[in-house]
């Protein structure tokens, strides 16, 4: 499991084995069941989580109690309420397990200390940010500028392991669709 971590981070930077060493003392595993929650709205957010094993999705529930999924994160991705995170906050949104997980978490209070002592994690993390950001303006394009149709095709072109995943009535709150209208699509 480790070395899914030090891979994901090596496609960015070099790291010496002491080096290597020092950043996973930073991390601990966590094993999360289906269906359990990770961040529940409300509650403080201390840490972002490393997606080992498994899949999660982030969802905000409006003062309607309508949820709306901000997104999914599978093997190989970060996740968190980033906004909470950052601002050391309660969280708006939850972090909830779709499968049996398993992450590596890292705390608010690592993650300064390894971006204030190892200026290669913090360009690494850099990337990674700059990539969400770019991920999420993209999701937001995609909703106004295409329709449902359009939406389903780019993420069945960009994450087709996704679909095979996520059961079909989450799928269609991602894409902002009912479940009988996705059900027209092809799959």
């Amino acid at each position: 499991m480790e070395q899914m971590l030090v891979s994901h981070i090596e496609k960015s930077i070099t790291l010496s084995e002491d080096e290597i060493t020092y950043v996973l003392s930073h991390f601990r595993t966590e094993k999360f069941k289906k269906k359990e929650s990770i961040i529940q709205a409300g509650s403080r957010v201390n840490d972002c989580y490393f997606i080992i094993k498994g899949l999660l999705k982030l969802v905000y529930t409006d003062k309607n109690g309508k949820p709306h999924l901000v997104s999914f994160a599978m093997e190989e991705w970060w996740e968190s309420d980033f906004s909470a995170y950052f601002s050391q906050t309660s969280s708006k949104m939850s972090l909830q397990c779709i499968e049996d997980s398993i992450v590596f978490s890292l705390s608010f209070k690592n993650y300064q200390k390894l971006v204030t002592e190892m200026p290669k994690m913090s360009y690494f993390f850099l990337e990674k940010s700059n990539a969400g950001h770019c991920a999420a303006q993209n999701r937001i394009l995609s909703f106004l500028t295409a329709n449902a149709q359009e939406r389903y095709e780019q993420l069945l072109q960009q994450q087709p392991l996704l679909l095979q995943r996520v059961p079909k009535t989450i799928l269609a709150s991602y894409l902002g669709v009912s479940r009988e209208t996705l059900s027209r699509f092809s799959f």
